[in-house]
């Protein structure tokens, strides 16, 4: 004679957790099986119904039924399994950690997994798991470039106020140089795949046609760019370009923004002394990123230099000159939000440095 199934009363909250259970979409297919048993279970169904109906054994539903019966919702879950045996412990694990501030084997530029497991004596899938764990990548580079500036605070003090506060009646420019612009020619089109897909790009293989130096003053009240073109960039040139900057704004005091470049520094006195009304400005050593035209000089290679083709150092200013011809009229000056700025360093994460 066969034992009564044991019966299931539910209250509300534990019937809406199983119903819960049993129509998630995420939840995993065993639980969703065994709230079922047991929903139909408090229906008065006896075990072999359930088991016809669910496409189970007897035995199972019985099992469930129980194991709810016992430890209600808790009884659902699976016990907890001992699994594999901890091969590799703590003490190893601080030992790979270590072993990654040694230099790597003789012939080797740096460490690898298979290194690491051959020097430790593990496997390299434990290396590799381990590192994961830890959100170490021996392949990520990190570089860096500190301002080592002495007058670091004075001179970003200095440009930061100039952005957010300029002097009344004058005109703050962010000069630079774009060095050594290369006129490639490559072919450009459409290449048609078997599937029928089409992709446009540029061939791999380029022709060199000379190089440009491009100077560009930034109006930073506008955002406007005044640009010249040179072989070279040197302090004669660099000059040449700040006449005609002069020449652009008559009878208006210029504060302009420069950096350290040789070009830009020494011997400049007697130019300076013949035109008073230009303030020189430098940032801190290492500290581009303070000068406004960088960022244009980004948008300048994104958007039109780029993969593009020049048959001739000639076409090549034509198309530089073509974009600050579309982009003056519509320029709008970069917002310069910081108030405090620091020397930026290398990030908190593990990863090989370089200078």
């Amino acid at each position: 004679m066969s034992r009564k199934a044991v019966e299931i009363t539910l209250n509300d909250s534990e019937r809406q957790k199983l119903e819960r259970w049993s129509r998630g979409p995420q939840t995993p297919r065993c639980l969703t099986e065994r709230a079922q048993i047991v929903l139909l279970a408090a229906r008065g169904l006896r075990n072999d119904a359930i088991g016809e109906q669910l496409g189970c054994r007897r035995a199972r539903v019985g099992k469930w039924r129980r194991r709810f019966a016992e430890r209600r919702c808790a009884g659902l879950s699976d016990a907890p399994r001992p699994g594999q045996p901890i091969k590799y412990g703590a003490e190893l694990e601080k030992r790979l950690l270590a072993q990654l501030d040694n230099p790597p084997p003789h012939g080797y530029g740096a460490w690898n997994g298979r290194l690491l497991a051959q020097a430790l004596g593990v496997s390299a899938d434990w290396v590799w798991a381990t590192l994961r764990q830890h959100d170490i990548s021996l392949q990520r580079r990190r570089s860096w470039c500190i301002s080592t500036d002495p007058e670091f605070t004075r001179k970003a003090a200095d440009i930061v106020g100039l952005y957010l506060h300029p002097p009344e009646n004058a005109v703050v420019l962010s000069v630079d140089e774009k060095p050594h612009i290369q006129a490639l020619e490559r072919a450009q089109g459409w290449l048609r795949l078997p599937d029928g897909k089409a992709l446009t790009g540029f061939s791999h293989e380029y022709k060199r046609h000379g190089t440009s130096t491009l100077f560009a003053a930034l109006e930073v009240a506008s955002g406007q760019v005044k640009a010249g073109h040179f072989q070279r960039r040197r302090r004669r040139d660099f000059l040449a370009f700040m006449n005609e900057v002069v020449a652009a704004y008559p009878q208006r005091e210029l504060h302009v923004i420069v950096d350290n470049l040789n070009t830009h520094k020494p011997k400049q006195d007697r130019w300076l002394r013949q035109h008073p009304q230009v303030h020189l400005h430098f940032t801190p050593t290492h500290a581009s990123w303070l000068n406004q035209v960088e960022v244009w000089f980004s948008l300048l290679a994104r958007q039109a230099l780029r993969g593009a083709s020049f048959s001739s150092v000639r076409q090549l200013r034509e198309a530089i000159d073509a974009f600050i011809a579309v982009y003056n009229p519509q320029a709008v000056p970069f917002e310069w939000t910081k108030r405090r700025v620091r020397p930026v360093g290398p990030k908190d994460k593990y990863a090989y440095l370089h200078n």
